[in-house]
């Protein structure tokens, strides 16, 4: 069974084993737990009920999870996204006054449509338009990105009026804990440690706690909250509203956001066919799709793959296994969530912060001799972090390089899918300008 399990899931193609796969599946889910508590931070101001929403963003973060690894076979996990439940709250049900439970009738709309344009091949054959040059600059642009938020997490980086962000305070207990995280594990990664990550998010967090700088408050809760939510979407409710732009921008932004995140992470992971293709494309699409439609219907917004799925690549996850042994982290979670939730940020800060450096590294395969090559790189990797946005970062990119390639007489050379994109882009900045 052992073996049949390896062959199915490429171990000896990958040259991975079961203990670096678990490895990386722990470092991954302890990197991106933080979302168990925001997430339903963020969506219990529409007056969802909280404790269902904990327990439904376990559920469907699990089940994406699960189901990217055992059918698609990659080291991504999914869980509900960031920004998008921001948009639902604020934008949606805050702003525009609609109830939750219309607002989960649109997320599920927008996941059918996900799975309709994914058995069209439609979301793959946009892809596929993406010049392969940009993908190294995508992940170095998220490198930057990620690294960015580890040190705002940590304190480190702080906003500022005058100069919109500046050096925080070095002596505050919680960033000088988060700076010793930093420092052990380079250090780790200098002796080639493969739980570098693990270890120093752990190693940190014990420091923490000897200080008296760990706190959390437990929540006392049982699964069966979820009825508070589950199957409340109101899609007859989205469907009279013609939420027609609330649909369009949980299916754009989730779209190239996680575009951008499978790139980069495959990138990462050695795992871009030599053609520049992505292998078994549909199946990633079809996890990411199935897991917003699950998501909606047990309560929560949409879901997508994340970026800190970097850091299980970074101790040597390249399977499924990863995948599902972050999933099934996450259905433990839902029993769990207390003892979860001490898990602090600067703990988990000093492993987001050298992933990105890791990830930078890929901008070096990006010839920069070549202007039209290199002028959407650096726009792509510079308006990622910049802009807090994988999509924004990735639409500089894309518009900047098919204008190149028509203002140099190279546009026959190009997929016309490229300039469709292109457009797409530009009518993203118009569309949702302000928004």
């Amino acid at each position: 069974m052992r073996s049949r399990l390896e062959r199915y899931f490429r171990f000896a193609e990958h040259s991975t084993n079961w203990r670096t796969e678990i490895l990386a599946g722990l470092t991954t889910f302890i990197t991106m737990a933080y979302i168990i508590f925001v997430n339903p931070s963020i969506l219990a101001e529409t007056g969802m009920p909280i404790a269902a929403v904990t327990i439904a963003t376990c559920l469907c973060a699990a089940f994406g999870s699960i189901v990217m690894g055992a059918l698609a076979n990659y080291p991504l996990a999914l869980a509900p996204g960031m920004g998008l439940n921001a948009y639902f709250t604020y934008t949606v049900v805050k702003g525009m006054g609609v109830p939750w439970q219309t607002a989960l009738g649109a997320v599920f709309l927008s996941g059918i449509i996900f799975l309709l344009l994914t058995f069209g091949g439609i979301r793959q054959r946009l892809l596929g338009a993406i010049p392969y040059q940009l993908h190294a600059a995508v992940a170095g642009g998220i490198g930057l990105f990620i690294a960015f938020i580890g040190l705002q997490r940590a304190g480190i980086i702080v906003p500022s009026p005058a100069t919109t962000v500046t050096l925080g305070n070095l002596h505050a207990p919680t960033t000088l804990l988060a700076i010793f995280g930093i420092a052990l594990i380079a250090v780790l990664q200098a002796f080639r440690v493969r739980a570098a990550m693990l270890i120093g998010v752990l190693g940190t967090m014990l420091l923490g706690i000897v200080c008296g700088q760990v706190h959390w408050q437990p929540m006392s809760f049982s699964p069966l909250a979820l009825r508070d939510t589950a199957f409340h979407l109101d899609i007859r409710g989205a469907l009279h509203l013609n939420a027609l732009e609330i649909i369009f921008v949980f299916l754009f932004v989730d779209l190239f956001d996680n575009i951008g995140t499978l790139v980069a992470v495959t990138e990462r992971a050695g795992l871009i066919a030599p053609d520049h293709t992505i292998p078994r494309l549909d199946r990633i699409f079809f996890a990411d799709a199935s897991s917003t439609i699950v998501g909606s219907l047990a309560g929560t917004s949409t879901v997508t793959s994340y970026i800190e799925s970097a850091s299980g690549v970074a101790v040597g996850g390249r399977t499924g296994v990863t995948a599902i042994v972050t999933g099934l982290l996450f259905l433990i979670a839902i029993f769990v969530a207390p003892v979860v939730g001490a898990i602090p940020s600067f703990a988990t800060s000093p492993a987001l912060i050298l992933v990105g450096a890791l990830m930078v590294a890929s901008a070096s395969r990006i010839d920069w001799e070549e202007p039209r090559v290199a002028v959407p790189a650096f726009l792509t990797i510079l308006t990622i972090p910049l802009t807090y946005s994988i999509a924004t970062g990735l639409s500089f990119g894309i518009i900047s390089f098919a204008a190149l390639e028509i203002a140099t007489g190279r546009g026959r050379r190009q997929h016309w899918m490229l300039y469709l994109l292109a457009v797409l882009f530009l009518l993203r900045f118009v569309y949702l300008h302000g928004s």
